[in-house]
């Protein structure tokens, strides 16, 4: 019998009203999220990349019901979690956890790092008083800070020692899974390596799975098992690490790809121009969301959304002509 996956996603879609007028009517919606599916395995990391405003931050706040989902499911252990009440959501909370992108703004400047750290301690009544300190003490040592630092303010810090601070917080409750929303893009590349060393030892420390969000392909790359490129709130290809990166199947992948700097002077790469601009998620494209700017677009292409389909090997990919092409 196969082992049910951590996470599993079906038919996910987050349309955010636009409203206008004198009685504020919705007059259109932001297709943010519009109709993704994928599994997270325990233990897994899954990057989930693609440009800005793809949808990417909003899929993993939509899957910890952050942002309520206006409709498809959402599994966590087995468990349909995409209705649960404020309650029973509350007591999953100590399940799932979330490292925000800027560990400035998701730290409070009033409390100390000792507080923000022991605060979902003392919310889910796991420790007080001593026995919160100590667990705060070690903590901070597991992310590199020392246990002193509990005393100090988020301002006394670096970026990066924020960024570890805010992984320490994800952690006081022993997830399961860690949504990791462009946890290095604004840290120096220097810093990012540090960061993500410490990702990898914590999850093999912890056997955390982590649901990785990043627009840096390099860093995608490094850290993860499968990679789901996403487009204009759809998934369009996804595979393992290492066959989407030497074997694209997907038009907006081999671009994003191109882009990507190589180490080496002496290799020549083919750079993929895009033509055109992302369209609006207030009225994307009909047929194929990426058409207006494939460089192998043909009629069908402009009539009719490709199935997102497993083309052997658990690469799955959107697009009418690939792998024939």
């Amino acid at each position: 019998m196969a082992e049910i996956p951590l996470l599993e996603v079906k038919h996910l879609k987050k349309h955010f009203p636009i409203k206008g007028g004198v009685f504020s009517k919705t007059i259109g919606y932001v297709y943010a999220v519009d109709d993704i599916n994928f599994t997270l395995e325990k233990g897994e990391t899954l990057g989930l990349v693609g440009e800005s405003g793809c949808g990417k931050s909003t899929t993993g706040r939509t899957i910890l019901r952050l942002i309520e989902p206006t409709d498809g499911m959402i599994s966590f252990e087995g468990q349909d979690i995409t209705h649960l009440d404020k309650s029973a959501m509350r007591a999953l909370r100590r399940e799932m956890q979330i490292i925000f992108q800027d560990p400035y703004a998701s730290l409070n400047p009033r409390m100390t790092v000792g507080s923000i750290i022991g605060e979902p301690l003392e919310i889910h009544k796991i420790a007080k008083g001593s026995e919160k300190e100590e667990r705060v003490a070690s903590l901070l040592q597991k992310v590199g800070l020392r246990a002193e630092d509990m005393r100090k303010y988020p301002h006394e810090f670096s970026g990066g020692q924020r960024q570890r601070i805010g992984i320490a917080r994800a952690l006081a409750l022993n997830p399961k899974l860690i949504v990791c929303d462009e946890p290095v893009s604004a840290l120096d590349v220097s810093i990012q390596a540090q960061v993500i060393n410490l990702l990898e030892d914590l999850q093999a420390e912890f056997g955390l799975s982590y649901l990785f969000i990043a627009h840096n392909l390099n860093v995608v790359e490094h850290i993860s098992n499968r990679v789901a490129v996403m487009y204009l709130g759809q998934i369009v290809e996804l595979a393992s690490d290492e066959e989407l990166y030497k074997n694209p199947q997907h038009p907006y992948t081999e671009a994003l790809l191109s882009a990507v700097p190589i180490p080496d002077p002496t290799v020549k790469k083919k750079r993929i121009i895009l033509e055109g601009d992302v369209p609006s998620p207030i009225n994307p494209p009909k047929g194929c969301h990426f058409h207006t700017r494939c460089m192998y677009k043909d009629k069908i292409c402009e009539e009719v959304e490709p199935e997102f389909k497993d083309i052997g090997g658990g690469h799955w990919v959107a697009c009418h002509f690939r792998p024939a092409r």
